[in-house]
């Protein structure tokens, strides 16, 4: 009796495995949004365009025909898609700069539509993902995408570092933000980010090397405060 009863409960573990293994391939459901890059479809709370990838509603024809006519009026105004593209990224941007997610959200949406195979677009549904719904999974596998597509900022590594580091994810962290003082070496941020890594991984002495770096670059945001923090508990001299 014993037996067959360690057989039923094994035989019930693992009905239970096998559905919790369906259950997370279907919501694993991705997404192709341009030729070649596959997303994975995933829905918050709030208004569709202010969602990544307008929260992958299906749009009717008068969702459509607005689309159209907003890629045509930008293109008109700007002269180029280039230049469409860039004004639109410029505006999200500086939205996320005043810390309005629900605005940047709507211009990396539109970014989306006027050339959805750049950089900037996953790069922005990214920093959205993390700041807006706290979704650090989404968002480093935007960050992920943003690194493989065309014309990246020189600031992308470094906001993906940060990403990670508030993700609790030193190593990765340090690894990215060694690729993103490289890319951008005059970014405190870059620098600040990476000697708390290097903290974090039990380096206090490279911490240290990092943090005099930032003291020599432009100040930008909270740096000053971060700065000192890490020079505090690293011990630098």
């Amino acid at each position: 009796m014993r037996h067959k009863g360690l057989h039923s409960l094994a035989g019930l573990l693992a009905v239970i495995c096998t559905l919790l293994f369906l259950a997370g391939a279907a919501s694993a459901e991705t997404v192709e949004v341009t030729p070649g890059v596959q997303v994975t479809k995933k829905t918050f709370s709030g208004p569709t365009n202010e969602q990544p990838f307008f929260g992958f509603v299906a749009k009717d024809a008068a969702q459509k025909a607005a689309d159209e006519k907003f890629v045509k009026a930008m293109l008109e105004a700007a002269g180029t898609r280039e230049k469409a593209f860039d004004e639109t990224t410029k505006r999200g941007w500086r939205a996320v700069t005043k810390g309005n997610a629900g605005e940047a959200a709507q211009r990396f949406n539109q970014a989306f539509l006027l050339a959805p195979e750049q950089s900037g677009v996953y790069h922005g549904f990214a920093v959205i993902a993390q700041m807006r719904f706290r979704d650090n999974d989404f968002a480093d596998e935007m960050f992920r995408i943003a690194r493989k597509q065309p014309n990246p900022l020189k600031s992308l590594n470094a906001d993906y570092g940060k990403m990670l580091l508030i993700a609790k994810r030193p190593r990765e962290a340090q690894e990215v933000l060694e690729r993103a003082v490289k890319d951008a070496p005059d970014l405190r941020d870059a620098w600040t980010n990476l000697a708390w890594a290097r903290l974090q991984n039990g380096d206090a002495a490279a911490a240290c090397v990092a943090a005099d770096e930032a003291v020599k670059q432009r100040p930008s945001g909270n740096a000053n405060s971060d700065l000192t923090a890490v020079r505090s508990s690293a011990q630098c001299k």
